[in-house]
């Protein structure tokens, strides 16, 4: 990459192992700026220490989001990370299956998810698809699957920060060419570690 300044200070942060930055990182290279937004957003909503919400639960809500959202990017990349976390082919693909599955039917219907994980993902997809449509008896189904504030909090933000990077992603033309999939910034201890591995 030739980076200098600002900019190259934050290719520094946000490199994978190989030195390379990802695509969707890359395409904010003419405002460092919205870089630094970005990041700082991402790692706080997907990977912040206090988040009670499992990773690997916030991770299929964005493959999820990304796959309402047609954006292949996206889905790519954070179906790797969900795999990476649950470490189980066979839950991990029939959760893809699932989902997949979910935007013919409307629901997300599998064993293999408890009852607040799908409630998760029904309130995600409608945050998506109708977000004016989000009333308070919608909250009252994830407390009743078993969801507390904050986690319904932490389904709201990574739903909602989906949403902004699939519209990055897909209104820049961004692919996956060149980038390694799934890999992420899991140092979750340190909120200034962004380096993805």
């Amino acid at each position: 990459m030739q980076a200098t300044g600002r900019l190259k200070a934050l290719y520094a942060r946000v490199e994978t192992p190989d030195g390379r930055v990802d695509n969707i990182l890359a395409a904010h290279s003419l405002r460092p700026a919205s870089l630094e937004g970005h990041m700082a957003l991402y790692k706080n909503v997907l990977h912040h220490k206090a988040n009670q919400t499992p990773k690997w639960v916030l991770e299929m809500i964005g493959v999820y989001v990304s796959l309402i959202n047609q954006c292949r990017y996206c889905v790519d990349h954070h179906y790797e990370g969900l795999k990476r976390l649950i470490d189980d082919i066979e839950k991990s693909s029939t959760i893809r299956a699932a989902l997949a599955a979910a935007l013919n039917t409307g629901a997300v219907a599998t064993p293999v998810l408890s009852a607040k994980e799908i409630a998760s993902l029904n309130y995600a997809a409608k945050l998506t698809t109708t977000p004016a449509a989000i009333s308070e008896d919608d909250i009252e189904k994830l407390r009743a699957a078993g969801a507390v504030d904050e986690e319904i909090l932490e389904i709201n933000q990574v739903a909602a920060y989906f949403a902004y990077a699939n519209r990055t992603v897909l209104g820049l033309g961004v692919t996956t060419d060149g980038d390694t999939l799934g890999l992420s910034p899991n140092n979750d201890a340190d909120g200034n570690d962004w380096g993805h591995q």
